[in-house]
């Protein structure tokens, strides 16, 4: 009786999912359907993934990825560590959403003597889980389907992404080079803008453009004119500037950073993008900033509401421990301000001689953490594959990582697809790392240029 009552159950249940339209062909038919978002469409792979995976495999040196590799300055060590043991307990539970009360103060602050003007930290400030979310906040925020965001080439590649992401089209404008003097190094600041072609690129569709400087990968630092060029056609075409300037402490050989947000016209239009990870080398933190007019940033702040909503407690705590450290020391020679680009720009220089020492051609950088170098000297170890669809530095980049040992990352990285073979000898370096590891850099360039001579 149980066997045939076991049978007719599995009958009925059998009956009444078919009847239901439950078939294995209707789930299959079901699961057929499109998972991904339209907005994904073409941005999901991300070079930065593979590079990762094969600098972590193949690396001796890693060169490629902007992180240093020496240690957080003391001050902002002891500060986690007060936080974390002298602090209020209510230090490990949620904060201000839109910033920590002690860090937003402290940052309007210092960006009070930066810009000129006074700011209110509750209006004008927003803390973000690193720059990265602050973009992400900003694109998100300004850009509708339709609208165009005039990026300068090369650019940090998740502009381009973010953009998309937010229904919007890039536009692209280069930074073109000029031949440096005779005998004389290239410059970043030999990469620059023709204002006729950044003029062409503005429209009745364009909403923002994206300003990054100090640029990378290049170093570029935009000169008050470049910048009042940008600023001149944004009050005119009534354009939003979303302005990336995480590296605005690492400027070298006495070069001054402007922020465009100072220039007339613009504080109105202008979102500035900072980052606790570059200023305090301290990138693992993820804290990052907005600072800008409340009517731009009530709506940065109504993303970041609802996608993370809230950015850890306790780096926040930290972090404006060091900037309240930094306010009482502003301008001062030991400001970590002042000595950290100092100990940068001689960073910068070991890795010039050592690249200039085996026959690759740097562009001297004005600021952050990278370099790009002019990699013909070793072209012949990888020749070119006719007709392939990768671009030739980054099928160099790759070689050179696994029979070398060495990571960078190539140019064309920062290029949009059209425009990823312009420059297919050039390849990205970090010089923010220890001097021990620049050294073992130099005796990978070394022995390679012995092996190539003998």
């Amino acid at each position: 009786m149980l066997r045939r009552a076991g049978s007719s159950l599995r009958h009925f249940l059998l009956e009444r999912k078919s009847s239901a339209g439950y078939s294995s062909c209707s789930r299959e038919a079901k699961m057929s359907r499109p998972v991904q978002a339209r907005r994904l469409e073409g941005i999901d792979k991300n070079i930065w993934v593979e590079f990762v995976k094969l600098a972590a495999t193949y690396s001796k040196v890693n060169l490629g990825q902007g992180f240093p590799d020496f240690p957080a300055p003391d001050f902002l060590q002891e500060a986690l560590k007060r936080a974390l043991s002298e602090g209020s307990h209510m230090l490990h539970q949620y904060t201000r959403a839109f910033g920590h009360p002690p860090l937003v103060k402290v940052l309007a602050q210092i960006f009070e003597k930066l810009l000129g003007r006074e700011l209110d930290p509750m209006t004008n400030v927003m803390v973000t889980v690193g720059a990265y979310q602050a973009l992400f906040c900003c694109f998100q925020a300004f850009v509708d389907e339709g609208d165009e965001v005039v990026v300068i080439e090369p650019f940090f590649d998740c502009y381009e992404s973010m953009v998309k992401m937010a229904g919007g089209t890039s536009v692209f404008v280069p930074l073109r080079p000029k031949a440096p003097e005779d005998g004389k190094l290239m410059s970043s600041a030999d990469w620059q803008l023709d204002p006729a072609e950044l003029a062409s690129k503005f429209s009745e569709r364009t909403k923002a453009i994206v300003l990054n400087s100090p640029n990378n990968p290049l170093g570029k630092v935009f000169s008050r004119g470049e910048l009042e060029l940008i600023a001149e056609l944004c009050v005119k075409h009534n354009v939003l500037c979303i302005s990336d300037e995480v590296y605005e402490w690492l400027v070298y050989d006495g070069k001054e950073h402007i922020r465009i947000a100072s220039l007339p016209g613009m504080w109105d239009r202008t979102v500035t993008i900072g980052s606790a990870g570059k200023t305090f080398s301290a990138t693992g933190w993820k804290v990052g900033w907005t600072v800008g007019p409340d009517r731009l940033l009530q709506h940065v702040r109504t993303v970041h509401q609802n996608s993370v909503y809230h950015c850890a407690t306790i780096a926040q705590e930290a972090v404006a421990q060091g900037f309240q450290r930094e306010l009482t020391l502003y301008g001062k020679p030991e400001s970590y301000f002042v000595q950290l680009p100092r100990t940068l720009q001689q960073k910068r220089d070991l890795l010039i001689q050592s690249l200039v020492a085996v026959g690759i051609k740097p562009i001297v950088p004005e600021g952050t953490y990278f370099l790009v170098a002019d990699i013909s000297e070793f072209k012949s170890d990888v020749p070119e594959v006719p007709n392939s669809d990768e671009p030739y530095d980054c099928r160099f980049t790759k070689w050179m990582m696994k029979n070398k040992g060495l990571a960078a990352i190539p140019l064309s990285t920062f290029y949009s697809e059209a425009h990823k073979n312009n420059y297919p000898n050039f390849i990205r370096f970090c010089f923010a790392k220890e001097d021990a590891t620049l050294k073992a850099a130099n005796d990978i360039l070394q022995k390679w240029k012995k092996e190539k001579t003998s």
